[in-house]
């Protein structure tokens, strides 16, 4: 939860907005070093280009003791040899050779240790083309385990997804904390359901939705056809 409780004006358009105290990558390390603390088992961060930040990278390496899969931007500057020998310039990511299927060793700005980029050539649904450079820290990591490492974070934009056009998760009409919480709780309660029917009916959350909404009209109908016939008077015949 993001609570906005600083007033500030926006220098751009002179108006005021409410504002968190915290940013959203504060609250991610937060978040991370929570489950360290935890001690919940897990080897791998896998975030979006949103939380590709040195101070981020460097939090999971140095701090969490974990191992990140982040992509990059393609204009991040980049090094061909560790930057603290002094030797050579940065250069943008996008001028890079990475040629087929081959991770590259790269040094980033504002970070002491080496990483793996790989960059990875997708096909959009609309037919274009598409890029990303997938990032890592873990330098045993080949181009085929990365790929199939950063898929797993797909399950992510599918939760979130499910959570909006199935659970509501965005339609809350509330305006206080407590009541907005409580409406997030209920989505994420009706979004764990809809996957125990998933479990059972192997059909997902979409297609569950769309069959309770024919089951509603069915039985909508119905009521229909037996008031139709009890008010006879109230049938319109043209």
């Amino acid at each position: 939860m993001i609570h906005k409780t600083e007033r500030v004006t926006d220098p751009k358009t002179g108006k005021e907005r409410w504002q968190s105290s915290k940013t959203k990558n504060q609250i991610a390390r937060e978040m991370i070093g929570s489950l360290v603390q935890k001690k919940i088992p897990l080897r791998y961060i896998l975030a979006d280009t949103w939380f590709s930040s040195a101070d981020n990278m460097l939090f999971i390496k140095e701090k969490a003791k974990k191992d990140f899969v982040i992509p990059l931007k393609s204009n991040r500057n980049v090094f061909l040899s560790d930057p603290s020998a002094k030797a050579g310039k940065p250069i943008k990511l996008s001028s890079l050779d990475f040629g087929t299927d081959a991770v590259v060793l790269l040094y980033l700005e504002n970070i002491p240790f080496a990483v793996l980029v790989y960059r990875q050539v997708f096909t959009n649904e609309d037919g274009s083309e598409g890029v990303v450079y997938l990032c890592t820290s873990d330098l045993s990591l080949t181009a085929s385990s990365l790929r199939a490492l950063y898929q797993k974070r797909w399950k992510v934009e599918e939760y979130h997804k499910s959570l909006k056009s199935n659970a509501a998760f965005a339609r809350s009409p509330t305006k206080r904390v407590r009541t907005q919480s409580n409406h997030f709780f209920a989505s994420i309660v009706a979004f764990v359901k809809l996957e125990a029917c998933r479990g059972v009916t192997r059909l997902n959350h979409f297609c569950l939705k769309s069959k309770l909404y024919q089951a509603a009209l069915a039985s909508a109908f119905q009521q229909l056809q037996i008031l139709k016939a009890a008010c006879p008077a109230a049938t319109i015949t043209p």
